[in-house]
């Protein structure tokens, strides 16, 4: 964060004050945010065993995942960088996709053993061969299992560290080392992975796969089973038809997205088709966007441009380019 700048997004700061806790976020943002990671947030940090990690790519479309290793396996650096390895997975990549297109990351650690608390980082990521790594920390430990040998490493520089509060986070215990079994660091074999808990694969065999496809601003999912020159298709609507615009749902209250609705080129794919994916508004609730406030949102969001990967950086050009 800049100097006297407020954290937090246009968004946020849109709808504090529409609901009225503008002044509770700024006590919150006084008191808890910072651009750094104090002495007693780096010494949580080094004992974690696992995060959840976001990223999104250029078009804002986003990804949950996942990490874990032995305490310490996240090395902070220094108070304002971090960095974790990426073991060898499923071969997907997503994350580490993301950031090269789009650098900024978000990093929750929750401790459920010990102090029942959380803590969020958030900042820009560079993705770094383990080599490279080495060479520039040589301190770095090697670990002895094969499949937690990092093939890369994801710098995290820090722009926001803020407590995530205990209250909804249970308390766990360990299962000690001889009950739960060894770890299957690094397998490919289909069982100790999981196999098909979900059953996804039971159904796949009689689907065509899908594929992405660009259209302009915006990445759609390619129906196979649509006719030729349609327009990309979503539960069987049309993209055009399903994003109603901001006024018409407070007009409507409805939420119907069969309602046309026509985007501005200016504004950000992705959030429209974050709004047709979302359940329709609470009664009463769409008809209150309206006046001043509405043309407010519909401005800022007007403004908005898709995520960059430069983000300002003008050296910025993907990390395998």
């Amino acid at each position: 964060m800049r100097q006297g700048e407020r954290p937090g997004s246009d968004g946020e700061h849109l709808v504090q004050q529409r609901l009225g806790t503008t002044e509770r976020a700024d006590r919150f943002y006084g008191d808890q945010v910072l651009d750094h990671l104090n002495d007693r947030m780096r010494e949580f940090v080094a004992r974690q065993e696992m995060f959840f990690l976001s990223t999104a790519d250029r078009h804002g479309e986003c990804d949950a995942s996942f990490r874990a290793g032995p305490a310490g396996f996240v090395q902070v650096l220094d108070e304002r960088t971090l960095a974790y390895p990426e073991y060898r997975g499923n071969g997907v990549m997503a994350s580490v996709g993301n950031m090269s297109e789009n650098p900024r990351l978000g990093l929750l650690m929750v401790d459920f053993t010990r102090n029942r608390i959380g803590l969020h980082i958030n900042g820009r990521a560079r993705v770094v061969m383990d080599e490279e790594m080495r060479a520039s920390h040589p301190g770095l430990p090697v670990d002895p299992v094969p499949g937690r040998r990092a093939q890369l490493w994801v710098m995290v520089g820090i722009e926001e560290a803020y407590i995530h509060c205990s209250k909804h986070i249970p308390h766990l215990q360990k299962v000690p080392a001889q009950q739960r079994g060894a770890r299957a660091w690094g397998t490919d074999d289909y069982k100790r992975k999981g196999g098909d808990f979900f059953g996804a694969a039971e159904e796949a065999p009689g689907r065509a796969p899908f594929r992405r496809v660009e259209r302009k601003d915006e990445q759609a999912w390619d129906d196979p089973h649509r006719e030729a020159g349609d327009a990309p298709a979503y539960d069987g609507a049309p993209f055009e038809a399903r994003v109603p615009a901001f006024g018409e749902l407070a007009a409507n209250g409805s939420g119907d997205t069969s309602v046309n609705a026509s985007i501005d080129a200016s504004a950000d794919a992705s959030v429209g088709a974050r709004a047709a994916r979302r359940a329709p508004a609470p009664d009463g609730f769409a008809a209150e966007l309206n006046g001043a406030f509405l043309d407010r949102v519909e401005r800022v969001l007007a403004r908005a441009q898709p995520r960059r990967a430069a983000e300002g950086d003008p050296e910025f050009r993907g990390w395998f380019s």
